[in-house]
């Protein structure tokens, strides 16, 4: 599984970028630092000028590869829930049972990432964070319809109707598996933020995960 994952290739769409960042050295250290860059200083203060800074790099080198911070963000939200996609795949692809199946898309799409699979150039615990705290910003803009039109999201919303066909699969009757579904992913990532930072308004911790306050939800409202 490791190595595989360390082979993996995301297929992004090539409407976020100007030019792959996979395709060069320069470009792998642009994701690879802005990752580092937005950990640190948050996506709302993180520019193109502060990343060249880090890089040792003109900014206009940047703008080779993206033409805005928000698709930078896209790239980097792309990218990360191809990942997830990849192993929810690979994890249930040979589970029969459609509860336990659903229980290990559950887990996979939910639990917080502790452990890096040595991507080159992409820290998947770092990336992780970022996702749980900016996720929202790449979608609730504006120009969400018309991104939705060109593909930006497809990753994202393929991996919910993935789960969206475990949930049938244990009970064809559950009339709104979709937004069951949709909730479950948004809410673990904002479970996530809470017991981080705002401690005495979740129930969630070390102990008692997202994952199991989620999977213990689901399997409950479509029994």
């Amino acid at each position: 599984m490791k190595n595989l994952l360390e082979d993996l290739k995301i297929n992004i769409s090539s409407k976020i970028f100007i030019k792959d960042p996979e395709t060069s050295e320069l470009g792998k250290k642009i994701i690879e630092n802005s990752i580092i860059l937005i950990d640190e200083i948050g996506f709302d203060n993180f520019t193109f000028k502060k990343l060249g800074q880090k890089i040792g790099s003109n900014e206009s080198s940047i703008y080779r590869y993206f033409e805005s911070k928000h698709k930078l963000l896209l790239y980097l939200t792309s990218w990360y829930w191809g990942r997830v996609e990849f192993k929810l795949v690979f994890a249930t692809n040979g589970i029969s049972n459609p509860k336990k199946k659903l229980e290990k898309a559950l887990q996979i799409t939910t639990e917080e990432v502790t452990i890096d699979n040595n991507n080159p150039h992409i820290n998947e615990v770092i990336l992780n964070k970022i996702i749980i705290c900016e996720f929202s910003k790449s979608y609730l803009t504006k120009e969400v319809d018309e991104e939705n039109k060109e593909g930006y999201f497809l990753i994202y919303k393929r991996i919910i109707n993935r789960i969206v066909e475990m949930v049938i699969a244990v009970n064809p009757e559950y009339p709104t598996p979709r937004s069951l579904v949709s909730t479950v992913i948004e809410g673990a990532l904002h479970q996530h933020f809470l017991k981080t930072h705002f401690k005495t308004i979740t129930d969630c911790n070390d102990k008692t995960t997202p994952t199991n306050f989620f999977t213990s939800l689901v399997l409950k409202q479509i029994s």
